[in-house]
């Protein structure tokens, strides 16, 4: 394995991580909050010695091989140490003074989870409020893929580019706009800068001030949902809530979707197999929590605006709130929990198990029934009329597998701490999905505060695992990917 590369590109992107601080360090400077400013500095200075250490002792490094264990080992390793290091602001400033509750907060930040161990999010300095939630829009698409489509780390092998995509871009597999895959990241965080932008611009006519504008978008265009207001979004007008509603939504879609807009064939984003299982599920569920909470509020537009706006934020992973939830009828509960498994769109910010996964384990399970049925029969699965490789349906499958096993073993280790079950299990469902907010004790109101350190890590692990599609973070961790060939 070429470990001197792997560490190379972790100390690029730990360069990266510095420059992506500065704003965070001029707005404490500008709000006079000093400690701030210092913790920033002490924080920069040990990040930045620490990637001249690795360039230095990777200055050898051949760029020739890298397959496909390299790009999920350094996608794996490249998360951890960009959250290790990227929490000492928090850790230096003394506002949140415990390390694992630093690392929480900032891996839930980059895995655009929004889990808080915070009960008082407004005592909370600006400029590490700014830094908190830009670590969402960081996250949202991947620093990785930033990097490559700036950079060339990998030479002209576009085998380079490709694994690294693969182990950081989320869904069943990595597709590509254009036949460069250079130029296809490019477009995609063109894309995703436009709408961000677009966001911020409707959050400001709306009048909501410019440091809530840029904080709530970076939230909503990672779908990480670090509210800045202990009520999360409740407190805004309705204006300002249905617009973060619709642009949850936005970019719960796969990217390729606009794309394709963007190109005219209306036809091919209509005929889109899992863009149209979204909207189908979306839909539906709102009609049928509209129905359940009618009587808990006193006008049509309230009931509807908040039951929008908890899927929305539900089925993006984005975790806003504009109600608590938790006094919601159990039937409404009941579909919250089934959209935190389905999750957004692949190709798109949010997180859960992904529209596409859903589609092809169905697909699979209805050929596996005609089996029985006909076993003399060959059926290919299909999805936009073409054939599903095998190899996908394999993967999608080995997935399943790993998704339930990482959910028990969670469950079973965090609840040695002696909360409800309700509470164990959607805090686990929140985290390895991505979503933020679960129910009862980590509900829109709580936080994940009471946990002990081993549990905290524990769900460190599942938002790390859950952003990285189990498999960058399983493979890191894995004693024959250190094996030498033989």
């Amino acid at each position: 394995m070429n470990t001197k590369l792997i560490w190379r590109i972790v100390a690029y992107i730990l360069l990266l991580e510095i420059l992506m601080m500065l704003p965070a360090c001029w707005i404490s400077l500008f709000e006079g909050e000093t400690n701030v400013v210092h913790a920033y500095i002490v924080s920069i200075l040990i990040i930045a010695c620490v990637s001249c250490v690795i360039l230095l002792l990777t200055r050898k490094a051949k760029r020739g091989r890298f397959y496909s264990r390299e790009g999920l080992v350094t996608t794996g390793l490249t998360w951890i140490m960009m959250s290790a290091l990227g929490c000492l602001p928090f850790v230096i400033s003394g506002e949140i003074p415990n390390y694992v509750d630093a690392l929480f907060e900032m891996v839930s930040g980059f895995t655009t989870t929004g889990s808080s161990i915070l009960t008082n999010v407004e005592a909370m300095s600006k400029g590490l409020l700014w830094w908190r939630s830009f670590s969402h829009w960081i996250g949202g698409m991947g620093v990785l893929v930033f990097l490559m489509a700036l950079v060339s780390l990998g030479g002209r092998d576009q085998g380079f580019t490709m694994h690294i995509m693969r182990a950081e871009s989320p869904g069943p597999s990595s597709g590509k706009l254009v036949p460069r895959m250079k130029q296809s990241m490019k477009i995609t965080y063109i894309m995703y800068l436009v709408l961000t932008v677009i966001d911020i611009i409707c959050l400001l006519a709306g009048g909501m001030n410019w440091f809530d504008a840029f904080t709530i978008a970076f939230g909503t265009a990672g779908t990480g949902g670090f509210g800045i207001k202990v009520d999360s979004m409740g407190s805004y007008s309705p204006y300002l809530q249905n617009v973060t509603t619709v642009f949850m939504a936005l970019f719960s879609v796969n990217f390729s979707i606009y794309y394709l807009l963007l190109l005219g064939k209306i036809k091919d984003v209509l005929k889109d197999q899992e863009f149209r299982l979204f909207w189908a599920i979306v839909f539906g569920s709102i009609f049928l929590i509209c129905l359940n909470v009618r009587p808990m509020y006193q006008t049509w537009e309230e009931t509807i605006r908040h039951s929008s706006f908890t899927v929305s934020t539900i089925i993006s992973t984005t975790g806003y709130a504009t109600t608590d939830f938790n006094l919601w009828p159990s039937f409404s509960k009941a579909i919250l929990i089934f959209l935190m498994f389905c999750g957004a769109c692949a190709g798109s910010t949010g997180g859960g198990i992904k529209q596409i996964r859903l589609l092809i384990l169905w697909k699979s399970l209805r050929r596996n029934i005609h089996k029985f049925l006909h076993p003399s029969e060959v059926n290919k699965l299909g999805y936009n009329g073409k054939a599903i490789d095998e190899g996908v349906v394999t993967n999608v499958n080995a997935y399943l597998i790993a998704y339930v096993i990482i959910v028990i073993l969670s469950v079973l280790i965090i609840s040695l701490d002696g909360f409800s079950f309700e509470s164990n299990f959607t805090a686990v469902m929140a985290t390895f999905n991505n979503i933020g907010p679960g129910l009862d004790l980590v509900g829109p109101t709580g936080s994940f505060a009471a946990y002990s350190n081993l549990s905290k890590i524990v769900m460190t692990f599942d938002m790390l695992a859950g952003r990285l599609e189990i498999m960058p973070i399983l493979v890191l961790f894995s004693k024959s990917t250190w094996k030498k060939a033989r």
